[in-house]
């Protein structure tokens, strides 16, 4: 096991010099702390005091405190610093002009989760593009990809579906650090962003969070473990349906369900491949709030036993057309809104395709759904290889 240097842990050895006599702000939340557990607000302030300005945090607030989608966070004032907390989820996910008037230089420090449906990386594509229209600099503290670079998978977003879920064309699992989504979305956007990276030391793209000997922090309410991390590209899409994705259990995401699941015979339906590397336990829970709350619920608790072997993407999207096949005198889709768009059905943002969803409905064979993206994944490495940082 590998000790890697975040972002933050080189600044706080000594990249902090660079920022002498800067008027900083400071995007982050509770996760991004150093080795020593120091917050990126206390490593700021201590070496360079008095330069620290705003704070700025996004979904789920800057102490993660707020659930679920849509659960919007106020600004506030920061007790210690005294200082302004300005939220990046409230009534607009952009910056405004008497934000970034307050600085100089944005600093963002947050830790990412490998899929593209995770907001974190959308604040921080906002946060460039404001930065270039009021001619502020931005410096991304790079963090692991807990799901490593090297594997890939799912079909990329179609551009009529990009949303705050997906602003461009990356599949779900999208193998990049947020410092090279960073490089990614300056390029593609050609937004002419002042961008610099401030890149780990030691990690490496076959790495997984396991192996960079990092302590991992919550990064949002219902991301309690790498394990979580690790199964979200593909649970994440009980998300767009009526089902539970264990909201409200102490394992969300990798339990799942609903009342009327009969998990004997959605296993006979699974196509074989799905299990590749996991394994489905039968589970009983009653989520205390979100979907079914209250209700006892029939499902699983899904383990990974080679992580090289799973892709939960393809996981999910076997047993959500098992379930669909099984119980669709039950099964629904959730309806709109999601994430602020209004009228596009949240599983076909989550899916970033609509003939995929049509293939599910349908019982396409699950070979045939995963045939059609794998060029497109080859078209994709060869699209992001400017953009990456590390070998």
């Amino acid at each position: 096991m590998k000790n890697v240097l975040t972002g933050l842990d080189r600044l706080t050895e000594g990249e902090w010099t660079r920022f002498k006599g800067e008027r900083l702000g400071l995007l982050s939340n509770q996760a991004s702390l150093n080795r020593m557990l120091e917050t990126a607000r206390d490593v700021l302030a201590k070496r360079l005091p008095g330069q620290l300005r705003a704070l700025f945090g996004p979904q789920h607030g800057y102490g993660g405190e707020d659930q679920d989608n849509m659960v919007e966070t106020p600004h506030t004032q920061d007790g210690v610093l005294d200082i302004p907390v300005f939220s990046l989820y409230a009534e607009s996910r952009d910056p405004d002009p008497r934000m970034f008037e307050l600085i100089d230089t944005l600093i963002v420090d947050l830790q990412d989760v490998g899929t593209r449906v995770y907001t974190f990386s959308s604040t921080m594509l906002c946060c460039m593009r404001a930065a270039a229209r009021f001619g502020k600099k931005v410096v991304i503290l790079d963090r692991p990809n807990p799901l490593g670079g090297e594997i890939l998978e799912g079909n990329r977003l179609s551009p009529e579906l990009f949303s705050f879920v997906g602003p461009t064309s990356l599949p779900m699992r999208h193998g990049l650090t947020m410092g090279e989504m960073a490089h990614l979305f300056n390029r593609v956007f050609a937004l002419g962003c002042d961008l610099e990276v401030i890149p780990m030391v030691g990690w490496h793209r076959h790495m997984t969070w396991r192996e960079t000997g990092l302590r991992w922090v919550m990064p949002s309410p219902n991301m309690p473990s790498p394990e979580t991390a690790y199964v979200y590209p593909g649970q994440v899409l009980w998300e767009g349906t009526h089902v539970s994705e264990g909201r409200g259990t102490c394992r969300p995401f990798e339990i799942f369900g609903a009342p009327y699941f009969e998990p004997a015979a959605i296993r006979k339906r699974l196509d074989p491949e799905a299990l590749n590397g996991c394994r489905l336990q039968d589970y009983l829970f009653r989520p205390t709030f979100h979907k079914w709350s209250g209700k006892l619920c029939r499902g699983f608790m899904i383990h990974i036993l080679d992580l090289e072997a799973y892709r939960p993407y393809y996981t999910a999207l076997a047993l959500l057309q098992a379930v669909i096949s099984l119980h669709g005198k039950h099964f629904e889709w959730k309806e709109p809104p999601y994430e602020y768009e209004y009228k596009k059905k949240p599983i076909d943002m989550i899916l970033g395709s609509v003939p995929l969803r049509h293939g599910l409905e349908s019982g396409h064979a699950m070979y045939r759904l995963k045939r059609d993206w794998l060029p497109d994944l080859e078209t994709y490495r060869e699209w992001i290889k400017p953009s990456l940082l590390y070998s």
